[in-house]
């Protein structure tokens, strides 16, 4: 009987974590396209109520190849307006390329079969949420420094997301 108890009072403090998580943005979770320099999935998932993990696996057709980023992001309500957030944060990528078609901003090719690219990312955007249709549409910039190859870059993107 007590580990029941003690069972439903985690399930609680789990429940109540997770709505207050919801409390601000409005959603929990959501999954969608991203648009833009790089292009491909996107996935968010708030883990309090003005923070959220942002997974991106996308394609950048100028150095062909694919990268997977990962980001801590912050949220703030934006211009007092309902459903409109602003948000920035800090991550890292890893990519995969085609070492013809990579180049630096020298425009310096990596001649190897295949170039690995880890780096560190910033990420400052603006998202709205519309209730009447669970779905948000954002745009953001996300600076990036690849460490092993290359220097900085600029991506911005506008993304749509579904949302629950």
């Amino acid at each position: 009987m007590k580990n029941l108890l003690r069972i439903s009072f985690a399930l609680a403090v789990m429940l109540c974590v997770s709505m207050g998580a919801r409390a601000q943005s409005g959603y929990s979770t959501g999954i969608g396209l991203r648009g833009g320099v790089a292009s491909g999935l996107t996935i968010k998932h708030f883990i309090k109520s003005d923070a959220a993990i942002e997974g991106i696996i996308s394609t950048n057709f100028r150095h062909r190849g694919a990268v997977i980023t990962v980001l801590y992001e912050k949220h703030a309500p934006a211009f007092n307006a309902r459903g409109l957030q602003w948000y920035y944060g800090l991550g890292g990528h890893v990519g995969f390329h085609d070492g013809r078609h990579y180049y630096d901003r020298g425009h310096k090719h990596y001649y190897d079969d295949r170039v690995v690219a880890l780096g560190v990312d910033g990420v400052l955007g603006l998202e709205y949420y519309i209730r009447d249709i669970p779905f948000t549409i954002g745009a953001d910039i996300k600076p990036y420094i690849n460490i092993p190859y290359g220097g900085g870059f600029w991506d911005s993107a506008l993304h749509v997301r579904y949302v629950f």
